[in-house]
């Protein structure tokens, strides 16, 4: 087939368009400059400039693509994001998915796939959730399950399949957020946030390793299944065990607990109500539909593989003492 993929350079983007070209597709990935040019070739994609936000441009770059998929996002990565940071990334999200359905109809495409995430679903209790759980958005999450609704609506308009994979947390050797994360740990700045006056209460979140989202996407890609998955790893995790995993992996310091609203001022409350409210949910429904088995199962398989692409990239050196960060 012919895949063209939104997203093309982002963290999730560049493992897709590598593992579509191993599947023998012609990739076509969009790119804004000459570095992003070079992502997409080095992962054996075909680069062709535009912009997710100018339809125009998606139309010349999608021409003769059969499947259409929008990974673009622009998650803030700055330790306390500003509300025009969330802004763009709605924009590209919504936006983009409006400009992709209309280019959809244009090119004649068979199918687009849509990124989400898990939990603009969670519920306020924390319980355990599934793909047919009503929507429960906040300010952060609204414009995700706004392109859910604008592609799915594409498809009953125009006749084309809708898939809509909804994930988990991403973490991976080169997320920014993986990144500060295990850099900060290293530093013993990295804290176990709680909820509660206290902050003993521990948030259980799903996650899935970015390598095996990428995998979830290309299987999809080829089959013809509409409608919702989760994809995630085989077991929710708390943050308390993920961070204290982590910072062992590391021999980092053991991480404080801290009360989330202790934090909020530092970070912001949207980080703080991610990494505070449960959002437990399952993998059954994507396994059950497709050919599809996470590579790294739970975080510690995921955990290991990150700490081993930092060894071996030299962003963490061997001291006498533990482990030394150099940023790469």
């Amino acid at each position: 087939m012919n895949v063209f993929v939104a997203g093309a350079t982002g963290v999730l983007g560049r493992r897709l368009v590598g593992h579509l070209t191993e599947r023998n597709h012609e990739v076509i990935g969009l790119t804004r400059d000459a570095r992003g040019d070079e992502l997409v070739a080095e992962c054996g994609g075909e680069p062709r400039r535009g912009d997710i936000l100018d339809r125009e441009s998606l139309a010349e770059t999608a021409e003769g693509c059969a499947v259409l998929i929008h990974a673009a996002t622009a998650i803030p990565t700055s330790t306390k994001p500003a509300d025009s940071e969330w802004t763009l990334n709605d924009r590209v999200r919504a936006e983009g998915a409006r400009n992709l359905v209309s280019v959809a109809d244009e090119v004649g495409a068979d199918r687009l796939l849509q990124q989400s995430i898990t939990w603009l679903a969670r519920r306020p209790n924390g319980s355990p959730f599934a793909e047919e759980a009503p929507p429960n958005p906040n300010r952060v999450t609204r414009s995700a399950l706004d392109a859910e609704r604008i592609v799915r609506q594409g498809g009953e308009e125009y006749g084309f399949e809708v898939g809509i994979l909804r994930c988990g947390w991403f973490y991976a050797p080169e997320t920014a957020h993986t990144r500060q994360i295990g850099a900060e740990l290293l530093s013993g700045k990295f804290p176990i946030l709680g909820g509660g006056i206290l902050g003993r209460k521990d948030a259980t979140l799903s996650i899935v390793h970015v390598e095996d989202a990428a995998r979830a996407f290309a299987a999809a890609a080829e089959s013809s299944a509409t409608g919702l998955w989760h994809v995630t790893d085989n077991r929710p995790v708390t943050l308390f065990e993920f961070l204290r995993t982590f910072a062992d992996r590391l021999d980092a310091p053991e991480p404080r607990r801290i009360p989330g609203w202790l934090a909020r001022p530092l970070v912001g409350k949207s980080s703080v109500r991610l990494l505070t409210n449960s959002a437990p949910t399952s993998n059954a429904k994507f396994r059950e539909t497709f050919d599809w088995e996470p590579a790294y199962p739970t975080y510690r398989e995921g955990l290991q593989d990150v700490v081993e692409a930092w060894r071996e990239a030299g962003t963490l050196v061997k001291r006498p003492d533990g482990y030394e960060w150099r940023e790469n």
